[in-house]
């Protein structure tokens, strides 16, 4: 599938039927508290909209399902402890660090909270908790949904909005998390479609933040 394909279905309208599906406002309100910590109320909308996107490239996945569990997967560090977040969740062991673990633990808690409430039947919130638990840790994905969730968990960080925060996080130059993002996360991406979204937004980030000469 080619970048200009991609874009085409990017643009395309979103149907009545799945507008209606998709009207999650009452949840954002319902977990605004939970978006302001370490930077969620940018890196989730950001993963939101590349979830949006990849979920119109595969029409197959259950979006619902994929923009819940986006919209959801990292709340539950607002529920961790936030002197913790920097120091272990983003230090030389971050992949493994207990912290990881807790906050996805936490997220699942929070979809169990709020998602009931709303609506949402049982059956639907397991396969949501299915996806936020191990969303960082777990080394393999389990289902479509889940993959496209990773995809676009991780694609945010190819933006200039991600490469700011996060390169902050790791305490590494926006030139150099650039290139740690070619070498280490855009081989873990799952979809053909993610690859190239990150591949073209790389590419714009770099020239606009001038990681050759910076």
């Amino acid at each position: 599938m080619t970048l200009q394909t991609i874009h085409e279905v990017d643009t395309s309208p979103i149907s009545q039927a799945d507008s209606l599906l998709t009207d999650l406002d009452p949840l954002w309100r319902a977990v605004e508290t939970e978006m302001r910590t370490r930077g969620n109320d940018i890196h989730i909308p950001i993963s939101f909209a590349f979830a949006e996107r990849l979920c119109r490239v595969y029409p197959e996945a259950d979006a619902l399902v994929v923009r819940v569990a986006i919209l959801l997967h990292d709340t539950g560090w607002a529920r961790v402890d936030e002197t913790k977040i920097i120091s272990e969740g983003f230090g030389a062991n971050w992949r493994h660090a207990d912290i990881r673990y807790e906050h996805e633990v936490k997220g699942c808690d929070i979809a169990r909270e709020v998602l009931p409430g709303l609506g949402y039947s049982a059956e639907f919130v397991t396969r949501v908790t299915d996806i936020i638990d191990g969303h960082d840790t777990r080394p393999v994905s389990h289902s479509f949904e889940d993959s496209l969730v990773r995809d676009s968990d991780r694609l945010w960080r190819f933006t200039t909005a991600g490469i700011a925060l996060a390169s902050g996080w790791f305490g590494q130059t926006p030139s150099s998390y650039c290139a740690r993002l070619r070498t280490d996360i855009l081989p873990e991406l799952i979809t053909a479609a993610g690859r190239e979204m990150a591949v073209s937004e790389l590419e714009r980030s770099e020239s606009l933040l001038r990681t050759a000469v910076l």
